[in-house]
């Protein structure tokens, strides 16, 4: 009987012993899996934390390029302007081929005449101030007069309409000019020569239109005549072209637009 008690409390410890064995075992396995947790836990929000770093990275990034192209965009633009007003260097000044007037022209002349620029004077009389509308009108008048009502351009060749009939010629480039006007400010003038005598046609034509670069022109004054030089004193009758498939009041509204 002792021995048969004996055995029963040693099997009794065993299992104790086994019980605790594997408890010990479940807990250490759950401790584990808890440490993966954590640990995976951690990963993510590192991986969270760096995707959100970076977002900020590239918002700030777009940011700045939006900004800069912003602010580039604006420095263009007053650049053009101060051009356009007759105000920069001698060194931004560049060459220029015909092509950049290529097109079918009319003069805005027409348009003076039956009223159609009227709102243009007043716009100008509103807003300038330095000339009432009807003074306005003269001084346009004298500078917008001619009897040449359409230009083409195409190629080197360039055709005047004048008084129902037309006339060619084919020009080459001469160089440009710069002038400076007694308000101080200055222009560029872009000379042509004709490259072969031609019947009804100038020697020279002198293109004027604000820009001082190669650039497609929208608008240009336009001089012409047999005398270079004398051309380059002319300030007072600046005959103007606009596209031919615009009409008076599409060319009254870009008028008042600069």
């Amino acid at each position: 009987m002792k021995i048969s008690f004996a055995k029963g409390v040693s099997i009794l410890a065993i299992s104790s012993l086994l019980v605790v064995g594997c408890q010990t075992s479940d807990s250490t396995e759950d401790e584990s899996n808890d440490h993966e947790t954590s640990s995976s836990v951690s990963e993510d929000s590192s991986e969270t934390q760096e995707q959100t770093s970076e977002s900020h990275t590239h918002e700030s990034e777009d940011d700045h390029n939006h900004e800069h192209e912003h602010d580039h965009s604006h420095a263009d633009d007053e650049e053009t302007e101060q051009i356009y007003d007759g105000y920069f260097e001698d060194s931004q000044v560049k060459d220029r081929s015909l092509s950049d007037w290529e097109g079918d022209w009319q003069s805005v002349y027409p348009y003076l005449q039956d009223g159609t620029l009227d709102e243009v004077f007043d716009h100008k009389a509103e807003h300038e101030g330095d000339k009432t509308a009807e003074e306005y009108k003269e001084y346009y008048n004298e500078g917008y007069q001619t009897d040449v009502n359409r230009i083409v351009i195409q190629d080197n060749t360039v055709t005047f309409f004048k008084n129902g009939k037309e006339s060619s010629g084919e020009y080459i480039y001469d160089g440009y000019e710069i002038l400076t006007y007694d308000a101080g400010n200055r222009g560029v003038r872009y000379i042509f020569k004709l490259e072969e005598e031609a019947e009804g046609v100038p020697q020279y034509i002198q293109f004027s239109d604000h820009s001082i670069y190669p650039n497609e022109a929208d608008h240009y004054h336009l001089y012409w005549g047999d005398d270079r030089e004398a051309l380059l004193d002319e300030v007072v009758n600046w005959p103007t072209y606009y596209p031919s498939e615009m009409d008076g009041h599409d060319i009254a509204h870009e008028m008042m637009s600069h």
